[in-house]
């Protein structure tokens, strides 16, 4: 499989005059769909154009040969037997609760799991997450949790927090070595790593479902607010006051023991 980015639909017209017909699309992610008896192309919103099937090796040299760009494929660890995975969203943003995702893989799930280009979601657009956490969720057993503020705001420590989630969203999932991406005061999981999503592919595919579950919540959150809701915790100043104008509980919306909330406050 080769993955190629900044493709507009254009740019394949050489290929449709050798032997490739159009397909149908499959998602409301996918702009184009071509493929003939030994390759599939698939062209996202996002820009991205993924090549599969046995000729996939061939294909890809002829679509360098009209200057696309190929993106280097992420490498993971090679891991043996069933491996589960966690990760979290929304643990640094001022608005949001927190998302916390689990994902098992054996050897063919992990196949699978790189054949739809699954990467650290920090390198992936929203709207390659929604794709990419649809066809997870199909792929491996998963598991999401995703804690509103209201409900966050009930507990005391974020760390404890983080621990019991991490804990909870891999415990149904079967046997397998639990991996979870590290953080202060981490005392889950049998494999502890900093930047975990960049190693293990299992990871990487929970940082996908934890982040499309976090924008889904700061949508929902939104539209509660009759407002958008930013991301993360440094341009946040405005939107405090406007929860203020509008007289809207805070704890409903942000993480109330936050040092920029607490000094709003």
């Amino acid at each position: 499989m080769s993955v190629f980015k900044n493709v507009k639909k254009e740019d394949l017209t050489p290929l449709l005059n050798k032997n490739f017909g159009v397909d149908k699309p499959k998602t409301i992610y996918e702009v184009a769909r071509y493929k003939n008896n030994d390759a599939t192309l698939v062209l996202y919103t996002s820009g991205k154009l993924v090549v599969q099937g046995k000729e996939a090796t061939k294909v890809t040299k002829e679509l360098e040969k009209h200057g696309l760009e190929k993106i280097k494929q992420q490498q993971f660890r090679k891991e043996d037997g069933w491996m589960i995975g966690s990760d979290e969203s929304l643990k640094g943003d001022t608005f949001g609760g927190i998302t916390v995702a689990a994902v098992r893989a054996d050897d063919t799930i992990r196949k699978k799991l790189k054949e739809i280009g699954v990467a650290d979601s920090k390198k992936l657009k929203d709207k390659e997450i929604f794709y990419l956490a649809d066809q997870i969720k199909r792929i491996a057993p998963c598991e999401i949790i995703s804690m509103l503020p209201e409900e966050y705001n009930k507990e005391k420590s974020q760390t404890d927090l983080l621990n019991k989630l991490h804990k909870n969203s891999a415990k149904d999932l079967g046997n397998g070595q639990h991996v979870v991406d590290k953080y202060p005061g981490c005392r889950v999981g049998s494999i502890r790593e900093t930047k975990a999503e960049e190693k293990y592919l299992e990871v990487a595919a929970a940082s996908i479902l934890a982040r499309a579950a976090a924008v889904h919540q700061i949508e929902f959150l939104s539209a509660e607010a009759g407002f958008l809701l930013p991301k993360g915790s440094t341009h946040v100043k405005l939107a405090l006051q406007e929860l203020k104008l509008k007289k809207l509980s805070f704890r409903k919306f942000v993480k109330l023991h936050f040092k920029n909330v607490e000094e709003f406050l």
